[in-house]
């Protein structure tokens, strides 16, 4: 079933190419895992990667630069490269983005379970005050919509020990 990805917010929790179920990143825990061992430094970093790389989306976003050097901080692979694409998206029609996304991500995977490389976050993020708005006037984009929904990211350990976020699907308002 695809599910076609919806921009969240100003510079747009990315204008996310449609994707199915089946490829998003982490749609259920696998089993066996039990989120609750994990240890503190390895849930908290995924978490703080996680929100980190969203924190910069929106900071960049006021000035749509798909060239920053932040966005690599806290994202790499597709998950870097969906960023780059809304953010040039944007520049090309003339968005940018205001406020900050509100976040509240959980981790609901581990692998492995006894020393996590790859971590999965659900989470039900809120756009409500973080909008597309024309560069030019200042107004909101006609398709602006704000609230809350459902995404998913897999955060990695790299091999320098930096947790980045490697995927990330972001679905419709409503979603959770």
């Amino acid at each position: 079933m695809k599910t076609k990805m919806l921009v969240i917010a100003g510079s747009a929790l990315v204008v996310l190419s449609g994707c199915d179920r089946s490829s998003d990143p982490g749609m259920s825990l696998q089993q066996g895992t039990s989120v609750g061992q994990l240890t503190d430094s390895a849930r908290d970093s995924a978490v703080t990667a996680y929100r980190a790389m969203w924190n910069v989306f929106a900071d960049v976003g006021v000035a749509s630069d798909p060239n920053s050097p932040l966005l690599g901080r806290h994202a790499n692979g597709a998950a870097l490269d969906k960023l780059k694409r809304s953010l040039q998206s944007d520049r090309e029609n003339g968005f940018v983005s205001k406020g900050k996304p509100l976040l509240d991500p959980m981790v609901s995977a581990a692998e492995p379970h006894d020393d996590p490389k790859k971590i999965t976050i659900t989470d039900c993020g809120d756009s409500t005050n973080w909008l597309k708005h024309h560069k030019d006037s200042g107004l909101h984009a006609d398709n602006a919509l704000g609230g809350r929904r459902l995404i998913k990211a897999v955060v990695d350990k790299q091999p320098d020990g930096v947790w980045k976020v490697s995927d990330y699907a972001v679905h419709e308002i409503g979603s959770c």
